[in-house]
């Protein structure tokens, strides 16, 4: 699939761009049903679940080192590759109790929304402008985190690097169907998709670099 492909999945539906001019007569643009393309709401799926399983092992974990704190983790594979490692810190608990737990009721709501959007049912624009805000809060957090873990901790969390990965594409695809379907609205949208692999580029080769001295040791 290619990248306009899935440029093309966020964009609007047919019939949103007459919607959203009568809307603007009407003064109901916020409330306007806004769909996602089935392409799009399996992709946002994919990622609700892949989020919400690697939340749900944390939590698991975590209740587990609880329990007995020489536990074997399933996710400590060497000194870098470690939750254990991690999720005993206070970063690790920055609201007081353990992060995971954030994840079990966001991205169950993820989930929620995808597969209303597989079922074709269009959700009004607020909705998708709420969940594009807490996406981006949960987006600023991950920031945080990325910066604890390579620069505080000096160790990575497989499952954390889950919600890495996916927090992003939820955010894009949040936003893709809070943005107007205007000239603008849609070279934002494009432009997102553009920078998502920059972002992830940028992670990848801090995280090589910051654990180089380790990572040669595997060669």
């Amino acid at each position: 699939m290619s990248e306009q492909d899935v440029v093309d999945a966020t964009g609007p539906l047919d019939g949103d761009a007459d919607a959203e001019a009568a809307d603007r007569w009407s003064g109901s643009v916020w409330t306007e049903p806004r769909g996602l393309r089935p392409v799009a709401a399996w992709v946002l799926l994919v990622a609700g679940v892949l989020g919400l399983a690697a939340a749900g092992a944390l939590t698991i974990e975590r209740i587990e080192l609880l329990i007995n704190p020489s536990a074997s983790l399933s996710c400590n594979f060497n000194p870098i590759i470690s939750c254990g490692n991690v999720m005993t810190t206070e970063q690790a608990k920055f609201f007081g109790f353990p992060n995971p737990i954030l994840g079990l009721p966001a991205f169950a709501v993820i989930i929620v929304t995808a597969i209303l959007s597989i079922g074709r049912v269009k959700l009004p624009r607020w909705y998708w402008v709420g969940q594009s805000i807490g996406t981006a809060l949960g987006w600023v957090f991950v920031h945080y985190l990325i910066f604890q873990s390579m620069f505080r901790i000096g160790a990575l969390c497989p499952y954390c690097m889950v919600v890495w990965t996916i927090t992003p594409v939820i955010l894009v695809l949040s936003v893709s169907r809070a943005l107007p379907d205007s000239a603008l609205g849609r070279s934002v949208r494009e432009w997102m998709w553009v920078l998502l692999p920059v972002w992830y580029v940028a992670v990848i080769v801090t995280g090589g670099v910051k654990f180089w001295d380790y990572w040669q040791t595997l060669f």
